[in-house]
């Protein structure tokens, strides 16, 4: 071995006995990686060491990791942005064909045992909710006064039904007292729901 290469393999041991990473060390030795990891091998590090080098490498996974959350927001506020631009003013006879979907999609169907039956819209999503209100008051001709309120939500939200009561009076702009009929529904111990906790609403 050269004597500059012996010079620069006592220096990464040295630097590796004081617990510094690969990356650490090849920021001050210019080598290849895996004549490092050869040089290395049977260099061992202390407990401490090993628990900086992990809380290091925990530190820039998270920072990688909220890196792409960033730059997953801007181009979801981008398109978004583009999008309301594409679409532009919606046209009486659009919102109408708007209302029709989301009620094949989300609505109660006739049933030829039930016929009849008034229209029921059933939905968690606010913007949803706010839509479908919107094409019953323009499109329909609904009144306000006709039109009534339900929630279904899991038991386990008993203690903030209260809660939850404001927010959809919030979101539909009805009086809280509108909501007359709250239906629980039984929960399962294990669910893969993710819309639990504080940010669960119901339907």
């Amino acid at each position: 071995m050269f004597p500059m290469k012996i010079e620069l393999r006592e220096k990464a041991i040295q630097l590796r006995r004081a617990g510094k990473s690969y990356s650490e060390i090849l920021e001050e030795i210019p080598i290849a990686k895996s004549t490092l990891s050869l040089w290395l091998q049977s260099v061992g590090l202390s407990k401490a060491q090993k628990q900086r080098l992990s809380e290091k490498r925990l530190a820039a996974a998270r920072r990688g990791a909220e890196q792409r959350k960033q730059k997953r927001l801007a181009v979801t506020k981008e398109i978004h942005t583009q999008a309301i631009k594409d679409v532009g003013a919606i046209s009486p006879h659009e919102l109408w064909l708007m209302g029709i979907m989301l009620y094949w999609a989300e609505g109660s169907k006739e049933k030829e045992y039930k016929p009849g039956s008034g229209v029921q819209f059933s939905n968690s999503d606010p913007k949803m909710i706010r839509l479908f209100l919107k094409w019953l008051y323009d499109v329909c001709k609904i009144s306000k006064e006709n039109i009534s309120m339900d929630i279904f939500i899991h038991e386990n939200n008993r203690h903030q039904i209260e809660k939850v009561i404001r927010y959809w009076a919030k979101i539909t702009e009805f009086e809280p007292e509108k909501f007359k009929h709250i239906y629980y529904k039984k929960n399962k111990i294990r669910t893969l729901r993710k819309n639990t906790g504080d940010l669960y609403f119901g339907v």
